[in-house]
């Protein structure tokens, strides 16, 4: 049996793309897009065709109800192949407004339902700012499920927990990235400090019956995944899924329910200012946190001249 196949014995296999023609072989369960994905699949002769419906369609219209329109049509591509959820983000500069992000969470919902998807097989994807997840605390009140993203640290996994949010997604590439970076040093297996944080927050999480769901993301390499199985879930990119069903190695269960109630960590009660506090005395978290929404909002203004050219 190759690693894809064990893994998904206690993990939920999730694919992170927006060509969804790539993951058919990979039968993952759902799947991931955010504005990069977004931007190298619409430069794909496959998927050009969504954003020039999208524009043609809707040519009278804003800029941005335009991107709506393409990031839904995206979406309902994708819920096509996997028969679970897709999670599709919403404008990155939008990361610091409590209402403008309820309301894209709205208009995006809408857009899905109208196109005759039901909400419970979308999650908003939302930057885990204090204001996105007070958003979101909101959006999940009027049954709009979302997912926290840009998640590097304790005190946003504590957050969004207690904002009961269907969704987490910490980042282990880019936790990966920033202590390479800052060592010099390689990390590797359970020493990796990206695995390390997950796994933290999966424990706490289990530790202190939240039913917030956690969503490994942003992978390197192969090691860093298994070292993760038994996560809720997991999201992979096509070229790391490939390896894995290439790969006959063995994977066994890292994370699990019984060892999660016998660890000694505390409670936190969280609150804003203690919220704000703890970000900043993380620099990885605090520097990678801004650095990952200034890529997305970059990344949504590249779409935005597409869109603005083919008018």
């Amino acid at each position: 049996m190759n690693q894809l196949d064990q893994l998904k014995q206690y993990t939920t296999v999730v694919a992170d793309t927006g060509d969804f023609q790539s993951i058919q072989s990979f039968k993952p369960q759902d799947s991931t897009t955010n504005p990069s994905l977004i931007v190298k699949a619409v430069q794909k002769d496959a998927y050009h065709a969504l954003l020039e419906k999208a524009v043609r369609d809707n040519k009278s219209k804003p800029t941005a109800t335009i991107m709506n329109h393409l990031l839904v049509a995206f979406g309902c591509e994708i819920l096509n192949v996997v028969p679970g959820r897709v999670s599709t983000e919403m404008d990155a500069r939008l990361s610091f407004d409590i209402e403008s992000s309820i309301e894209k969470g709205r208009e995006l919902i809408n857009l899905y339902e109208a196109a005759g998807i039901s909400r419970e097989r979308v999650l908003i994807k939302v930057a885990a700012t204090w204001e996105g997840i007070k958003a979101a605390e909101v959006l999940e009140k009027e049954g709009i499920r979302c997912n926290l993203t840009l998640l590097f640290s304790m005190p946003q996994a504590i957050a969004c927990a207690e904002a009961n949010v269907q969704l987490i997604s910490p980042f282990v590439g880019r936790i990966y990235d920033w202590y390479k970076q800052s060592t010099g040093k390689e990390y590797i297996g359970a020493d990796d400090p990206g695995v390390q944080s997950v796994k933290r927050i999966y424990t706490y999480y289990r530790k202190f019956g939240y039913k917030t769901e956690v969503m490994g993301a942003s992978f390197r390499n192969t090691s860093q995944i298994t070292e993760l199985a038994g996560c809720d879930l997991l999201t992979i990119s096509p070229e790391l899924l490939q390896k894995l069903s290439e790969s006959e190695n063995a994977v066994s269960q890292k994370l699990n329910l019984t060892d999660a109630k016998k660890d000694a960590m505390e409670k936190i009660s969280m609150n804003e200012k203690l919220f704000r506090f703890m970000l900043n005395e993380d620099a990885m978290a605090t520097e990678k946190l801004s650095e990952g929404i200034r890529l997305f909002c970059a990344d949504i203004v590249r779409l935005e001249k597409m869109i603005d050219d083919l008018r």
